[in-house]
């Protein structure tokens, strides 16, 4: 979802055409960080997420730190998803001559920007209707209760590899070269402080797309369901990571030659090259596509973050009548899945699309940053654990990738880094003050 949602964003407003860059960046933070993770995954031959395999193998604590930042992931993951689904709603709207104000389409700090380049006064109140209601919708369709199958997750696969192909294919013939001048646009500061363009502003945006590979790490989770892990699963790591990034790259270079980078919709920018090159066809595919496929991702995501919330309420760090209450006719986390939705929705509606993504990103690369430490520890601490597969070049995937995601995490925007950074305390006080107290390990 992140390819048909963030390159806008990211090209836009910080690596303009050599947004190519920013995806090969966070591709090698990816291939670290997941080599890390497989190795994690292998000393524990259970389906999971990074949070049961550090609880464990490394202890509470830093499960616990990796349980809060994948919130970020998940449940703001799917917030950013529902944010860009409004954006190509519209774009569907507009396509059939239907113009709502645009008040009722996008948060108040959107809305301003909007006023502002039609030379008109920001409205009063604005509010992103759509991105409130579809977070409704895919809640009500959790609440009832649905299944992830492997049927499910491959047609999924397919429809994204699909519409991935055909924008590169379709948009291909349709690239003015002049578009991608300057490749690397010259470094601009706005008064917070952050850079735009040039090489800090690439790095930015790095952090940005990284949203785009979330989910990467599903293939080291079947690392203990190998025949040949130390052989097969390296290969699958890096085969799907290098396809991956190849797709993204392509995306990029078609989307910045299709059109200016500084022109591109920040919340539907595939629907927008298209139209700016005049491509009608394409553009009603592609926003067609967005909006039905876009639902399936929001879906994935917070089914994946009940599922997170469900095992840290057994483990007695969550309050178990919240997050560890399952419906007695539905079968579903009823009560933790209200409470996502209901937080979801009030973010989709009021928060632009920009700080959503980027706090995603930050919170999955604090994340992965803990799980390739806690396999560096592992190695030293308990070196007698049996492996299936371990990393190669050791300590440099460990310590190089938990580096290299840090690094990404002080480029980000300065007000995002200061509310991650006051997300990660609230987390720590949230520990020390209930979770310690009622979990399991320590009662």
């Amino acid at each position: 979802g992140g390819i048909f949602t963030l390159t806008g964003v990211a090209a836009k407003n910080y690596a303009g055409p050599a947004l190519a860059l920013s995806f090969v960046i966070a591709g090698v933070a990816c291939l670290l960080a997941a080599l890390a993770y497989a190795e994690l995954a292998s000393i524990v031959p259970v389906e999971g997420s990074a949070y049961a395999y550090t609880y464990a193998t490394v202890g509470e604590l830093v499960a616990w730190f990796i349980g809060w930042n994948l919130i970020l992931e998940y449940m703001m993951g799917a917030t950013t998803v529902a944010v860009a689904w409004s954006g190509y709603f519209e774009k569907l709207l507009h396509l059939f001559g239907i113009e709502p104000p645009f008040w009722l389409l996008n948060d108040p700090f959107t809305a301003a920007q909007k006023a502002q380049s039609l030379g008109m006064a920001p409205p009063p109140f604005a509010v992103n209707i759509p991105g409130f209601v579809i977070s409704w919708v895919v809640t009500g369709i959790l609440l009832r209760g649905i299944k992830e199958t492997a049927s499910t997750n491959n047609l999924i696969v397919f429809i994204k590899v699909s519409a991935v192909l055909f924008v590169i294919l379709a948009g291909m013939f349709f690239i003015n070269p002049e578009n991608w001048v300057p490749f690397i646009p010259d470094p601009i500061k706005d008064a917070a402080g952050n850079t735009h363009y040039g090489w800090d502003g690439i790095f930015t945006a790095a952090v940005i797309v990284f949203f785009a590979y979330i989910g990467f790490d599903a293939v080291s989770t079947q690392a203990g369901e190998a025949l040949r892990p130390t052989k097969d699963v390296p290969f699958a790591i890096v085969a799907s990571l290098l396809i991956t990034t190849a797709l993204y790259i392509g995306v990029s270079v078609v989307l910045t030659g299709m059109a200016r980078y500084d022109t591109l919709d920040e919340r539907a920018p595939v629907a927008s090259a298209f139209a700016a090159a005049g491509v009608a066809w394409a553009t009603y595919i592609v926003t067609i596509a967005a909006v039905a496929g876009l639902i399936s991702v929001m879906l994935v995501m917070l089914l994946g973050q009940t599922r997170i919330f469900l095992a840290m309420a057994r483990d007695g760090l969550l309050p178990q009548n919240i997050f560890g209450y399952i419906h007695p006719h539905f079968r579903t986390p009823f009560r933790s899945t209200l409470l996502v939705g209901a937080i979801m929705s009030i973010t989709a509606a009021f928060v632009p699309i920009g700080n959503v993504s980027e706090l995603t990103s930050l919170g999955t690369l604090l994340a992965f940053t803990l799980v390739s430490v806690s396999v560096f520890i592992l190695r030293l601490k308990r070196p007698d654990l049996k492996r299936p597969f371990q990393a190669p070049l050791w300590p440099l995937v460990s310590l190089g990738g938990a580096a290299l995601n840090i690094y990404l995490i002080t480029q980000a925007r300065k007000e995002n880094l200061r509310a991650f950074l006051i997300w990660a305390v609230v987390g720590i006080l949230v520990y020390l003050l209930y979770s310690r107290r009622r979990s399991r390990l320590h009662s």
